[in-house]
């Protein structure tokens, strides 16, 4: 299976690549990881990629599309793969169908703005140890107090409303349109997200059946 992850931040995205992945047997590939890999191992779209990061500039398409192909081309790929966090746009999508990778299938999970923030700005994090907290769904025993350290807990700058609300606006402009794109190839499969992570995965491993 060759599955394409679509869904805005906080949809939850990373669980159900776990899940999937461990069901089919297939890698989960992650931009920034494999970019990051590139750089370590200095292969020559890494280097490249390396030149703009240096300079502190965002690494163009051809260069991100070059890095996906050394990576998709590798062994481990064979049986399969998850794509999470590309394409990020049509011309992406468009790049990947012209070197010759035939997707089975994008996987859209939907969740609500209103609910992503609310998931995202609830988020605290220990300033000692790391640790993470909800302010719904998984509490502190002592508010604003880390349970194994009695550390403080904070909001990372990320998970801040306004950032939240960028990000997904970013989204909507720059990575929903591949919706309608994987649609008209009749490859698009959405899958509504459950307040319960369970019942988000179950609907997504029907949805993968068909």
């Amino acid at each position: 299976m060759k599955l394409i992850l679509l869904g805005a931040p906080g949809a939850g995205k990373g669980t159900q690549a776990e899940v999937i992945s461990e069901k089919y047997n297939i890698l989960t590939i992650s931009t920034g990881n494999i970019i990051r890999a590139a750089l370590k191992n200095g292969t020559e779209m890494g280097l490249k990629a390396k030149s703009y990061i240096d300079a502190g500039n965002l690494v163009p398409d051809d260069v991100v599309i070059g890095i996906i192909k050394e990576r998709l081309a590798e062994s481990d790929c064979q049986n399969g793969y998850i794509l999470d966090g590309f394409p990020r746009t049509i011309p992406q999508a468009e790049a990947l169908d012209e070197l010759g990778f035939d997707i089975d299938a994008a996987l859209s999970i939907e969740v609500a703005d209103e609910e992503i923030v609310k998931r995202m700005s609830g988020r605290r994090v220990c300033e000692k140890c790391g640790a993470s907290y909800h302010t719904e769904y998984k509490k502190p025993a002592v508010e604003g107090k880390c349970n194994f350290c009695d550390g403080a807990l904070v909001i990372r700058k990320d998970d801040e409303p306004e950032t939240v609300k960028n990000r997904l606006n970013v989204y909507h402009e720059q990575t929903e349109p591949l919706k309608d794109y994987y649609k008209s190839c009749g490859k698009l499969l959405c899958v509504e997200g459950q307040d319960e992570v369970k019942d988000t995965t179950r609907l997504v491993l029907a949805a993968l059946e068909i």
